[in-house]
């Protein structure tokens, strides 16, 4: 079966240009021009990623990202035409997985759609891993310590599982960059520290803060 793509995006032109270009390469798209209940949308409609722009009527994209992430960890993808660091930084904070500026090499957008939903559907993920208290169900990108969960994005998960994995030792910062992104072309430590700041702080709402540690100018361990 087909993977379901939803775009998210006002202009018409970029929408079905979009669209043409994701369904040539056999993804089974849903587009909207109704824009006043798109997390409703989105949530009826289970796609397994979201291409979503930013500058939207009625709400704007970040209010969306925000709310999604209240109830799902579906991958979301922001490609807008705002290419300012502080736009980047407040969709990784709302839970974006990646962040993608207008115009857009389509080579590179259909690279990190691929990579992104084969991180996220490998059918080899479903499996839970532990560390002390910690229970980190991949399969459901949900962590556990001493009854409570948390959700966590997509790359919170790939964070958490990486450290568990190389579990009592120090794994540096390119590594992690490498393992979430696969190259270094635009990933500065602002963007990875944003990511591990989230992490840390969803595992303190469930009573772990103090379990990630960070090893000054070498990189993180549990």
């Amino acid at each position: 079966m087909a993977q379901r793509i939803l775009i998210i995006e006002d202009d018409e032109t970029i929408r079905q240009e979009l669209k043409a270009l994701l369904k040539r390469y056999g993804y089974d798209v849903i587009v909207t021009d109704d824009f006043g209940d798109v997390v409703g949308l989105a949530l009826a409609e289970s796609p397994h990623l979201i291409l979503l722009d930013i500058n939207l009527p009625q709400y704007d994209g970040f209010h969306i990202c925000r709310e999604l992430r209240r109830s799902s960890s579906i991958p979301i993808i922001i490609v807008t035409s705002r290419s300012g660091e502080a736009d980047e930084l407040m969709s990784l904070h709302l839970g974006a997985d990646h962040f993608v500026t207008k115009p857009y090499n389509t080579d590179i957008l259909l690279a990190r759609i691929s990579t992104l939903l084969s991180r996220t559907y490998d059918s080899g993920a479903m499996q839970i891993v532990r560390f002390g208290g910690l229970s980190l169900d991949i399969g459901k990108s949900e962590v556990a310590y001493e009854g409570a969960r948390v959700e966590l994005t997509k790359n919170e998960l790939r964070i958490l599982s990486l450290l568990i994995e190389h579990q009592g030792n120090i794994v540096p910062r390119e590594d992690i960059m490498d393992a979430l992104w696969q190259t270094g072309d635009f990933i500065d430590d602002n963007t990875l520290t944003v990511n591990i700041n989230r992490l840390r702080r969803k595992l303190g709402e469930i009573g772990a803060e103090d379990i990630l540690k960070t090893k000054r100018g070498q990189g993180y361990s549990l």
